[in-house]
């Protein structure tokens, strides 16, 4: 029986489709067409039976019907079990020697599978990485692409699908993160002094610690070590434990097989082999004697049959001579280097280091109780007796004194010993009398060998009574007790007979040892020895209850421990020490099997069937007829072909089971068991091939990745044989191989037709690498009538163009299932537009993402391209039906829709194949008519806030307003009536909020926007307008020209508008202001300069077109802008030119000669003799001087454009200056009135320094004017200074650092 353990239940599946017969019943037959007929006829008879039974004695019936059937499935069990076993000793005998093949060196290594809870620990990494919770520093980018690589892959059902399928590795997942970021670091920016290489190692590096998390790095590499060792070179020992593993052998069946064929020895081996090859000589001499020929293709081919089985045995016969005769095949003594992290898994069937007997160390506990002594008749009653007790010679202990007539004590002594067989000495004595005794006399004494599991209670012992003695029947009772140390798991007297140890049948007594952990030792000792006399290591061995053996005297019931290459026998007296031994021996070995005691004893369960399957082989020996029937089968009387089938189909389900992502490649020890097989058995390559491909197309039915290079290998071998190519020398060619090529044509030629419909499935994201590239050179390999004749082109270009049509129309809608957009008629217009362009973006990324994964099929065909591209236009054609649908049902005048065309348009215009194509060339007629649409309600909109706005402008500055921009609602057109009676209000669309952003960008807030309400809103919606249109990206050159050249019209005739508003706005202000000092320019006027300003800076950007070339309504526009600049700015400094000459006008009526200068001269000098009088003419300067400065600070503070300023500060400087030349000249014959001239040396000393400080240049400011002026006041001044001496109190021409303010 098994155990839940046993290496049974991880074996390979049984065949669904070959059932051999026995194997010796299958000499000369085809294993499958035994089968075929022995597993169906019973299901055939057994149900009428059935049927006819239900109505004669209905339920009793039934359960014949179903035990008969459980009977017949049991059979058919126990006959594949027997073939798997028969199977088993071929390929033990092709390892244990081989002489053809050896394991190649130069496959490729296959990586680690990612399964499902790796997959998720994955995704919670990455989106930890997202969320902030990792140590990883990144920038924005990396961010973006690891948040695109987690959306778009690792949350992909097909990755699931991929991870499911057991075809994907993390080298997989690095590939395809790698393939997305150097797509985006190829559309990043140059940046000086880091190189794109260094950011794609960067990136890299960082994924790969995301990628593997906290992980110990150190018990990562133990790990990949240890699951790699079967992708290295495998010794013999690792070779059998695999196929044990594909064939469902058990590790006892497996030892029995091994010492049955004597593997380890090399000239049994050998002649093994000639045995073989003798029988497969015979068996083509009875072939062609007998005629007896598989039917072939063409007669001719018989006797070349024969011809070939003989080659084949005489190059066999080669290889074998030429191998050494004493070290037997070439990977005899072939072993892995060891390594220190399992040696027991690397090493195994070595023993390792060989256990020492010095290491097997027991230690004993002993207790001795003396009782009392019974018999002592010799002694008188008052004589003192004593007794002493010892171990092994060591020390000695003593009881109390006691008298002859009572003598008891029950004393204990304790002990310890080494030794697993002590010697206990008791001796009684009584006090010598004599006076010359130097000892006591000894009156008897008694001599044990005790063991852990002897008596623990005190029982008599006749005691060895010295010959002078008269008590002959002395008894002493007493009590050894000896404790059973815990690495001590068994022991006892047992017979032993074995081939490297106990080579003597003998009783011996054997104790179990635990050595350590994993280390037990079965011990034989000798008396009074702490070390054993042999002993046997119990790993590897299997222990099993077995019947007598004939010629072996002593013992009564029998088991026995086999290893390869050794077999020990032991025997016991009694049963149930039987049972305990091999309990505890099959506890020490670690076995699998089960043993269970002789077939008397075992259990049925309650349907009479056997409560664990047992094996077709036993271990005793004699009933060993199974295994003689497996080990002398000759091999020539089997159906090599379909046992290999066999072989090699629980080979490559074993594969695919296993750690790697192998595709379907076998490992290295499987390629050289399977290679071995087929040229020591004779087995066809072309059989070989077709069987691979039937198995490989099952899987890859069943949703398994397979790689296509492994079917397009077997399928040309296969062509390459049947249509008489001889790729491995046969060149006979059978109908059945015919046959069975053209059936695996067909089904391959539909297989791959399925693989490239559902291309973005079968490999999803382009993995396996290059396997899209394989599959669509296989199906034009496949489709070849010969191996010489190519396909026509336009063939295979139909057939894959047929294969894409269909996936378009699957991947939509299976992209529909997954966006879960359900058609609803009824449903809002908004919902469907939603909808429509959630499934845009959906499509737009399966299109990017065949581009990017699927592009390799150019590789093969130069046409491929050109057939992707009709792919994508089919999906899209699909999708344009659920496009037009929604689009139809949009509101009159709905703008929502823009962002779908600047989706699709975006990718459309940006794909070679794409660009201008069908869809999009209808993506065009479908907006055409609205983008038409909107310009003309914006411009008639924006044409009705210049009136309305203008009318009611209060030309305050929108400064503070500007702050905020980015808050303020774009302009959006409403349904407006084509008369447009009114003013639209403005609210933001979604789509063009980016838009805000756009215009902001790289600009100063309070530099650019200073102007009034009304123009800010208009040159926001011009430059709105503009922008939405160039966003557009309009992919018809002459409809985007036109667009363009409109746009920039308009935007012309928009500010010619403004700039004259703006002008007759200034000229109606400067007209209603005062002329005197008290005028200071308002900020209004201050306003629209800027909006002056404005309309010049924005004049280049919304007028100018693109080509560069100014057009002629953007001349006149900027001419009229220059005009109106000038215009206002004169007009300003003529308003600060009256100011100045009513100062001047004032001064007037201080000349010389005047009346009004006489009485003023005449009233201050008769004043000043009684009071002080205040000092004339300052209050006048100081006006005009206070004048000055506050209206340049305004003009400083509120127009933002330092050229306007200087230049109107210039003219306003200049003017002055020659307003007081001509003031003075005209009365160049007067002398100036002592008040005429400390006013006017204050103003114009005074608006010199302001002027200057303001940042006039010296060459205005140093004009002829001033130079006039400064001449014509100096020699005033010193001409006043002769008259009236200190009349001028100070003030004066001349610079100083006093400053009268």
């Amino acid at each position: 029986m098994l155990d839940p353990s046993s290496s049974e239940d991880t074996g390979g599946e049984s065949d669904p489709e070959v059932f051999p017969e026995a194997p010796r019943k299958a000499a000369g037959k085809p294993c499958g067409s035994s089968r075929t007929s022995g597993h169906s006829q019973p299901r055939q008879s057994t149900a009428p039976g059935g049927k006819t039974g239900a109505k004669d004695s209905g339920v009793s019936c039934g359960e014949e019907e179903e035990r008969k059937e459980r009977e017949r499935r049991e059979k058919e069990e126990e006959e594949e079990r027997k073939m798997k076993l028969q199977i088993y000793v071929f390929v033990l005998r092709c390892v244990a020697y081989p002489f053809n093949a050896k394991q190649p060196t130069d496959m490729a290594r296959r990586q680690q599978k990612v399964n499902k809870q790796q997959l998720q620990a994955v995704k919670e990494r990455f989106l930890a990485f997202l969320n902030g919770e990792t140590q990883i520093v990144a920038d924005e980018a990396f961010c973006n692409a690891v948040r695109s690589y987690y959306e778009g892959f690792l949350k992909s059902e097909r990755v699931s699908r991929m991870v499911q399928s057991g075809g994907c590795s993390a080298s997989d997942f690095r590939e395809v993160f790698k393939k997305n970021i150097e797509r985006r670091v190829r559309s990043l920016p140059e940046i000086d002094g880091l190189s794109k290489e260094t950011v794609l190692s960067s990136w890299i590096a960082k994924y790969d610690a995301i990628y593997r998390g906290e992980e110990d790095m150190r018990r990562q590499s133990q790990r990949a070590h240890l699951s790699a060792v079967s992708e290295l070179i495998l010794s013999k020992e690792q070779l059998y434990e695999m196929f044990q593993q594909i064939l469902g052998i058990r590790k006892f069946e497996h030892q029995l097989l091994y010492n049955a064929c004597q593997l380890d020895n090399v000239d049994e081996q050998a002649a093994q082999i000639r045995r073989e090859l003798d029988g497969r000589l015979q068996l083509a001499e009875q072939i062609a004697r007998e005629r007896r020929y598989p039917q072939f293709v063409s007669a001719d081919m018989e006797v070349l049959y024969v011809d070939e089985l003989r080659s084949a045995v005489n190059l066999l016969m080669a290889n074998l001579e030429s191998l050494p005769v004493s070290k037997g095949g070439p990977d005899f003594k072939q072993k892995l280097k060891r390594s220190s992290m399992n040696n027991s898994f690397l090493d195994m069937g070595d023993e390792g280091d060989i256990l020492s007997k010095s290491e097997v160390v027991l230690s004993f506990t002993l207790e001795i109780v003396i009782v009392e002594v019974q018999g002592l008749k010799s002694m008188a009653p008052n004589r003192i007796v004593y007794c002493t007790m010892e171990v092994d010679g060591g020390q000695k202990l003593q009881t109390d004194q006691a008298e002859a007539s009572r003598p008891q004590w029950g004393t204990q002594g304790d002990f310890t010993t080494t030794h697993p067989l002590p010697s206990v000495k008791v001796k009684l004595f009584t006090e010598s009398t004599a006076v010359l005794a130097l000892e006591d006399k000894e009156l008897g004494r008694v001599v044990l060998n005790p063991t852990t599991n002897g008596p623990k209670q005190a029982e008599f012992h006749r005691m060895v009574v010295p010959k002078s003695s008269q008590d002959t029947d002395l008894k002493i009772k007493l009590a050894v007790r000896m404790d059973k140390p815990p690495n001590m798991k068994h022991s006892g007297y047992v017979y032993a007979l074995g081939q490297r140890v106990w080579k003597r049948w003998k009783r011996r007594y054997f104790v179990l040892v635990q050595v350590s952990q994993y280390t037990f030792a079965m011990c034989s000792y000798r008396e009074k020895k702490a070390e054993p006399q042999e002993l046997m290591q119990l790993e590897g061995y299997t222990v099993d209850y077995c019947d007598p053996q004939p010629g072996l005297q002593g013992g009564r019931v029998f088991f026995n421990a086999v290893k390869e290459g050794d077999l020990i026998m032991f025997a016991c007296d009694d049963e149930q020490d039987r049972v305990l031994w091999v309990q505890a021996m099959y506890r020490a070995t670690g076995q699998s099997y089960k043993p269970v005691p002789p077939p008397q004893n075992k259990t049925t369960n309650c349907r009479g069937g056997s409560l664990n399957q047992a094996s077709p082989i036993s271990l005793d020996p004699s009933q060993r007829q199974g295994v003689e029937e497996l080990i002398s089968a000759a091999p020539c009387h089997f159906d090599h072909a379909a046992l290999f089938t066999i072989l090699q189909k629980n080979t490559l389900q074993h594969r695919m089971k296993d750690s790697f992502s192998c595709l379907g490649w076998f490992s290295p020890g499987q390629v050289f068991v399977l290679d071995e097989y087929c040229a020591r058995y004779g087995v066809r390559g072309c059989h070989r091939h077709l069987s691979y491909l039937k198995d490989l197309m099952e899987c890859s039915e069943n949703n398994v990745l397979v790689d296509p290079t492994l079917l397009h290998y077997s399928y040309a071998f296969c062509a390459s044989h049947v249509h008489g190519n001889r790729p491995d020398g046969m060149g006979t060619v059978t109908v059945d191989e015919k046959e069975q090529f053209e059936a695996i044509r067909n089904r391959l030629i539909a297989l791959l037709d399925n693989q490239i419909t559902h291309f973005r499935y079968c490999f999803p994201f382009g993995r396996p690498d290059g396997a899209l590239k394989a599959t669509l050179s296989l199906q034009e390999r496949v489709l070849m009538k010969d191996i010489t004749t190519p396909v026509p082109p336009e063939d295979m270009k139909k057939l894959v163009q047929r294969c894409l049509e269909k996936a378009a129309r699957i991947n939509y809608s299976q992209l529909m299932e997954y966006a879960q957009i359900k058609g609803d008629p009824q449903a809002a217009p908004e919902k469907r537009l939603e909808d429509l362009t959630r499934l845009g973006e959906l499509c737009i990324e399966v299109l990017q993402q065949n581009d990017e994964h699927h592009s390799e099929g150019r590789e093969a065909f130069s046409w491929w391209p050109e057939l992707m591209a009709e792919h994508a236009e089919m999906f899209l054609f699909l999708y344009q039906a659920d496009m037009d649908a929604a689009l139809q049902i949009q509101p009159v005048d709905s703008w929502d829709s823009f962002p779908l065309f600047q989706l699709l348009n975006n990718f459309l215009r940006t794909d070679p194949h794409l660009c201008n194509g069908t869809f999009h060339k209808h993506l065009q007629d479908l907006f055409v008519p609205l983008v038409v649409r909107y310009i003309d309600l914006m411009e008639s909109s924006i044409a009705q806030s210049i009136h309305q706005g203008f009318e009611q402008e209060t030309w305050q500055s929108v400064k503070s307003l500007t702050n905020n921009l980015a808050n303020v609602p774009l302009p959006k057109v409403p349904s407006l009536p084509l008369s447009l009676p009114q003013m639209p209000s403005f609210s933001a669309p979604a789509w063009m909020g980016p838009l805000c952003d756009n215009t902001l960008q790289g600009i100063n807030l309070p530099d650019i926007f200073n102007g009034s309400a009304t123009s800010e809103d208009l040159f926001w919606k011009l430059d709105a307008l503009q922008l939405f249109v160039l966003d557009l990206h309009w992919p018809e050159p002459e409809f985007a020209k036109h667009l363009e050249q409109r746009l920039k019209l308009m935007a012309s005739d928009m500010m010619e508008a403004c700039v004259k508003r703006t002008k007759s706005a200034f000229d109606t202000k400067m007209q209603k202001a005062s002329k005197t000092t008290d005028f200071r320019v308002p900020p209004s006027v201050c306003t629209m300069f800027n909006v002056l300003m404005d309309a010049k800076k924005q004049c280049s950007k919304l007028c100018v077109l693109d080509s560069g070339q100014e057009q002629q309504y953007h001349s006149k526009i900027d001419v009229l802008i220059d005009d109106a600049f000038k215009e206002m700015i004169s007009s300003l400094v003529s308003k600060f030119a009256a100011v100045l000459d009513g100062v001047l006008s004032k001064l007037s009526r201080y000349d010389e000669g005047t009346l009004f200068s006489s009485i003023l001269s005449f009233t201050v000098k008769a004043a000043a003799k009684y009071v002080e009088v205040p000092k004339p003419g300052m209050d006048v300067a100081d006006t005009y001087i206070t004048f000055v400065r506050q209206n340049q600070d305004i003009l400083r503070d509120h127009i933002n454009d330092e050229l306007c300023i200087e230049n109107m500060f210039e003219q306003w400087y200049t003017g002055s200056m020659k307003m007081v030349c001509v003031w003075l000249t005209d009365r160049l014959d007067l002398q100036l009135h002592m008040y005429q001239l400390k006013t006017l040396i204050k103003i114009v000393k005074k608006t010199y320094r302001d002027f200057r400080l303001q940042g006039v240049l010296d060459g205005t400011l140093n004009n002829k004017s001033y130079e006039t002026i400064y001449n014509r006041l100096t020699v005033e001044e010193a001409t006043a200074a002769v008259k009236a001496g200190d009349g001028l109190q100070g003030i004066s021409m001349r610079d100083s650092e006093e400053e009268d303010d």
